[in-house]
């Protein structure tokens, strides 16, 4: 075998062996997020337990966890899609939930968490979900968000994300096409609580 062929063999192996190192990695990412969203889910509840319950249940406070709130039994409340992503909550954020004499839900955000800003790619896998793949991490995030931003794969993203602890879920602030800044500016990494509440009126 000439030195020609030798090099091409080499170049092959080397290609091979990155090609398994990146699927090695991504596994690995992928087992220990696994374990992250377990232990995150378990802090969620171990917060939210120590909120209340008032007026025979009908005043909830709970905790955010990306798509539902977590109440102190436990227990999953729906938040609304539309109102999650307008107000742009993160894991975390504690949340009262109003039940109405006719049975209407109205949330309102009343302990953000801290936040941080940072940017990543939208990306669609096989089964057609998105996420946000951003500082090694990969994230979910509400379809509601990427509507209304119209938002497409491949995309650049500005996310919001908690500023003290590791999430699942990621709150949309931006989309980014063509190196052109939608709907809002970017104002740098990080950003502080929140200090307007938001609410909602019946689900």
């Amino acid at each position: 075998m000439d030195k020609l062929s030798n090099l091409a063999l080499v170049v092959q192996m080397i290609d091979s062996a990155e090609k398994n190192i990146r699927s090695a990695k991504q596994l690995l990412r992928e087992m220990l997020g696994g374990r992250e969203i377990a232990d995150n889910s378990a802090k969620l509840s171990e917060k939210a337990q120590m909120l209340s319950v008032t007026e025979g249940g009908k005043i909830i406070e709970g905790v955010f966890d990306g798509q539902n709130m977590i109440g102190p039994d436990s227990k999953q409340y729906p938040v609304p899609a539309n109102y999650a992503s307008k107000s742009k909550l993160v894991e975390g954020d504690v949340l009262k939930l109003t039940i109405a004499e006719d049975g209407s839900f109205i949330y309102k955000q009343i302990g953000p968490v801290e936040r941080r800003k940072i940017i990543g790619l939208l990306s669609k896998d096989e089964s057609g979900n998105y996420k946000i793949v951003a500082d090694s991490k990969t994230y979910k995030v509400l379809l509601a968000s990427l509507t209304y931003f119209k938002a497409e794969n491949g995309d650049q993203v500005t996310i919001v994300v908690p500023a003290d602890h590791d999430s699942a879920w990621a709150a949309v602030e931006n989309v980014i096409k063509g190196g052109a800044v939608e709907e809002h500016e970017i104002n740098g990494v990080k950003s502080s609580s929140p200090a307007e509440e938001h609410e909602m009126d019946e689900i």
